[in-house]
């Protein structure tokens, strides 16, 4: 993506999650927040993204699995394979309904008698291989889960998704060789927003604009910040 100069930033932050949205556990109903149980809830829904879907898809499937009564891993276990198939079409999961199904039981099983605190080892490095030990896990998904925990994990504060990084630079948030992280963390305070906001809004630009990003204006002009598509 192409960068732009600066912008009124604070401007452009909240502008940003207005047209797009931040975090995708809010979106689905999750307060991270609000303690373990919004975790395991957090965790069912990052599996969702391991499929190669849309966003969206993988937004409204966990809602059809809330409102089907499945919120946690504990949750499937209830459920038989053919009724976390039917749940998961119903979500748009039509291509990966099969295996995503199999995924679903195959993590319930892995984390029974578990909390998911348990995944957690004082570190950013160990958490992740516990995380990536999961059924149907890996590098995209484990840093989607963490990158949304920022401030209630504490080992959660990871480097910055460099989509996110990308995305910045193309609004002209970011400049010279300063750490992109801390910019945009002190941004978030100045705008009055969730750093976890800020970086999910700017990932959703990059996926949402990245094909049509190379003939936009970027800055406060930038054609992806039109809203949603």
């Amino acid at each position: 993506m192409a960068r732009t100069d600066p912008v009124e930033p604070e401007v452009l932050a909240r502008r940003l999650l207005e047209a797009l949205g931040g975090r995708f556990s809010t979106e689905m109903g999750i307060d991270l927040d609000g303690g373990d149980e919004q975790i395991e809830r957090w965790l069912l829904a990052s599996t969702l993204f391991g499929a190669r879907i849309s966003a969206s898809t993988a937004v409204r499937t966990y809602r059809e699995l809330a409102g089907a009564g499945i919120t946690t891993p504990a949750e499937v276990r209830g459920r038989s394979w053919n009724q976390l198939v039917e749940v998961l079409d119903r979500g748009g999961y039509a291509r990966y309904d099969f295996q995503t199904a199999t995924r679903l039981q195959k993590l319930a099983e892995a984390l029974r008698g578990r909390g998911v605190d348990s995944l957690r080892d004082g570190s950013l490095g160990e958490t992740r291989a516990n995380l990536d030990a999961l059924p149907g896990w890996g590098p995209v998904t484990v840093s989607l889960f963490l990158r949304e925990l920022r401030g209630v994990w504490p080992e959660a504060d990871l480097p910055l998704d460099k989509r996110a990084a990308d995305a910045a630079q193309h609004l002209g948030l970011l400049a010279g060789d300063a750490d992109a992280l801390e910019i945009l963390r002190a941004l978030a305070g100045r705008a009055d927003v969730d750093l976890r906001d800020l970086e999910a809004g700017l990932v959703r630009l990059w996926l949402s604009h990245r094909r049509t990003a190379a003939n936009c204006p970027g800055g406060l002009e930038c054609l992806g910040l039109a809203g949603k598509r």
